[in-house]
């Protein structure tokens, strides 16, 4: 097995101290920012080691490559961008308080997340549709890391999956500028110009996110083990299970602890260093 060490204050000393301590057999640079310990024992003190230091870890199998991947999948709010879209348009309508204090509890599992979109949509109602632009162009931000990530998916010729309980609004725009192959989203009403405070059509849900893995994992003819699915809240751990690798990104501790490996400090471009 070797270990994968990460971060942003990741240093070469790191890894010299981590392979006395797990008896790795060779230290292999990835990045300036990872390494790759081979033939490393676990070691009971290396997860409050790193942590300590703000760096991330991680198990992974030998010989797992990247370009054997056919399919990874992502969230958007709080994963492949750093905002919450619903939380910020909820600013421009005066309701951001309310509408985030049930974001978060829909994100750590507290809450049905149907039910609790419908109630922070509600709340939207009557605000101009202009507010959407507003929140892409002044608030929108794409994690780091995002951009080397699917690029190197598109240099490996793996296909890329938008999944998000969030707006189509934002997941097209997405799609459009980064060149993703696939993306889902709820559709917002508008009436005359302002939002109704509703839907059009089902709301992307948990179920309906595994759904649109399962289903373009089998246009790709993929199996489990050639998916990657990346999230951050409780209402992603169904199509995060749908995959042979499963990363929480930066994510509430039900996340974290049902992943496959957790990214806590690096950029999406971490899971890159997973895979040889």
């Amino acid at each position: 097995m070797n270990l994968v060490i990460q971060g942003p204050g990741f240093e070469l000393r790191h890894a010299e101290t981590l392979a006395k301590l797990t008896g790795a057999r060779s230290i292999e640079p990835i990045s300036s920012r990872a390494c790759r310990l081979r033939g490393a024992t676990r070691h009971d003190e290396l997860a409050g080691w790193c942590e300590e230091r703000a760096l991330d870890c991680a198990w992974v199998p030998e010989g797992r490559r990247f370009d054997g991947l056919r399919l990874l999948a992502m969230d958007m709010d709080s994963t492949l961008i750093t905002i919450e879209c619903i939380d910020e348009i909820g600013a421009l309508h005066g309701v951001k308080k309310e509408i985030s204090a049930i974001t978060a509890a829909a994100m750590r599992g507290e809450l049905d997340f149907t039910h609790s979109l419908r109630e922070r949509v509600a709340l939207l109602e009557g605000l101009d549709e202009s507010a959407l632009e507003r929140v892409y162009v002044e608030k929108l931000r794409l994690s780091p890391g995002a951009e080397a990530l699917i690029a190197r998916c598109k240099a490996a010729r793996v296909k890329t999956l938008l999944v998000s309980g969030g707006f189509t609004f934002f997941t097209e725009r997405l799609k459009a500028r980064l060149g993703l192959d696939f993306a889902h989203g709820n559709v917002l009403a508008v009436r005359d110009g302002r939002l109704t405070g509703g839907f059009i059509g089902e709301i992307v849900n948990p179920a309906a996110k595994a759904k649109a893995v399962r289903d373009t994992m089998a246009t790709l003819r993929a199996a489990r083990e050639q998916v990657v699915a990346i999230g951050d809240g409780a209402n992603d751990l169904p199509m995060m299970t749908e995959a042979g690798v499963s990363i929480a990104y930066r994510a509430k501790p039900i996340v974290r602890e049902n992943a496959t490996y957790a990214l806590d400090y690096s950029g999406l471009d971490g899971v890159l260093s997973l895979f040889e």
